[in-house]
């Protein structure tokens, strides 16, 4: 770790309370990680972009550490602000916002998150310490984020305009032009979650240094806690469900495979735009049940109760943040062979991945009746935890990324040459 303490600022589109996922919860852990090391760090987000995707005010308490400044970022034209942005790739009318703040403090670090809706590729050209970028999503080589095609199947060939217009969204036009390019030599170093996720975006056709730095689950978060009264786990054998009920995280062939399996229920934690439709699916069957979204310190006892936590997406997930809260709780997990998924089992040997309904069934099966074995599996997934994702080797990783990148900055503005890729 670095003796002398530096200033941070985090770009993000998305930050708790206005978010929907794991890349806010992400820049939210670091930024206070980092803030109780004596840091500095200034968050800059857009509530705009929340507000286009889900009306009313956000729901949850996320405390910051004292040297941790939230500037959110509104725009007099509403929802109109992060549209100019998709469509022009630019800060736009964030960009008087973004600009002042860039003037009024030099930052050692600029992070970059997701910055579709704050100011796409465009905003990458402020600030002049080192600058991270984080591959949250697939952003960068897909619009859609996430590499499913036409909302029903993995991308494996180009079609984004015709994709585009399937998911109900605008072209955007500067895709077509070099502003992508141009903007991205402004980063020194890009940080992914996943081999996984360094592969695909190297396959098509990303060329700039990508450096792996996995997610990471802070201690605090992971300490056991007594359920809240109502929400104890429940008493049946059960299998657990966390995530978004969106089609891409793949609830929907687990509803198929609990159709005819009834040795132990499904529980399902969260909630999504494809809520209603899942549990129309499910509808007759007793032993799936739906909780809704579930706040954290009843999370803990279901995750801790389960015989394993299920994650069946079938998309290519950047990570999986849900294997970590269960590693964190000593439950194994059984994954989809799929993206970035099977990394963290293979590398803790927490749990099972498959590939068809019959592995998955067996996989069950296998922890439903040896308790052992789900013990076993269970510790080594907490083991493979406190080594690999919590706060300090992921702090060590971090310090040593910025390194990386401070060195590159150098050795550009010696030479005037932009660097070829290196491995991670």
């Amino acid at each position: 770790m670095p003796e002398r303490k530096l200033s941070f600022c985090m770009v993000t589109t998305f930050y708790p309370p206005y978010h929907f996922g794991g890349d806010a919860m992400y820049v939210y852990r670091l930024s206070n990680e980092l803030a109780r090391r004596g840091h500095r760090v200034t968050v800059a987000h857009c509530v705009d972009a929340y507000k286009i995707l889900r009306r009313g005010e956000p729901r949850g308490h996320f405390p910051h550490h004292p040297n941790v400044t939230v500037l959110r970022l509104r725009s007099p034209w509403g929802p109109l602000s992060p549209l100019v942005t998709y469509l022009a790739g630019r800060p736009g009318l964030k960009a008087q916002a973004l600009g002042s703040l860039f003037r009024r403090e030099r930052f050692d670090v600029v992070h970059f998150h997701n910055i579709s809706l704050i100011g796409g590729p465009g905003v990458l050209q402020h600030g002049d310490g080192v600058k991270l970028y984080t591959m949250h999503e697939h952003w960068l080589v897909c619009p859609m984020h996430v590499l499913w095609k036409y909302n029903r199947e993995l991308c494996v060939e180009r079609d984004c305009l015709r994709c585009s217009l399937t998911f109900r969204r605008p072209p955007q036009l500067w895709r077509y032009t070099d502003l992508l390019g141009k903007e991205l030599r402004h980063v020194q170093l890009f940080l992914s979650p996943s081999r996984f996720t360094a592969e695909e975006h190297r396959r098509w056709g990303f060329a700039h240094p990508i450096r792996v730095l996995p997610y990471f689950l802070p201690l605090a978060e992971a300490l056991p806690t007594a359920p809240r009264p109502g929400h104890e786990p429940p008493s049946r054998p059960y299998f657990l469900f966390v995530g978004r009920l969106e089609k891409i995280k793949g609830l929907q062939t687990l509803i198929e495979q609990f159709r005819t399996y009834d040795a132990a229920d499904l529980v399902v934690a969260g909630d999504g735009s494809y809520g209603a439709d899942l549990r129309r699916q499910a509808a007759g069957l007793s032993h799936v049940r739906f909780l809704g979204r579930v706040h954290p310190t009843a999370l803990h006892a279901l995750y801790a109760g389960a015989i394993a936590t299920l994650v069946p997406s079938v998309c290519y997930e950047v990570f999986g943040i849900v294997t970590l809260e269960s590693f964190a709780n000593r439950t194994p997990v059984i994954v989809r062979d799929l993206g970035a998924l099977p990394e963290a089992v293979e590398e803790s040997g927490g749990g099972y991945t498959y590939r068809t309904e019959g592995e998955l069934l067996a996989a069950m099966e296998a922890l439903r009746q040896d308790p052992a074995l789900r013990r076993e599996l269970g510790e080594r997934g907490y083991r493979g935890y406190l080594r690999r994702w919590s706060e300090e080797p992921h702090l060590e990783q971090y310090f040593a990324a910025i390194e990386q990148a401070s060195e590159r900055r150098a050795t550009r503005r010696a030479t005037g040459r932009i660097l070829l890729p290196m491995s991670p």
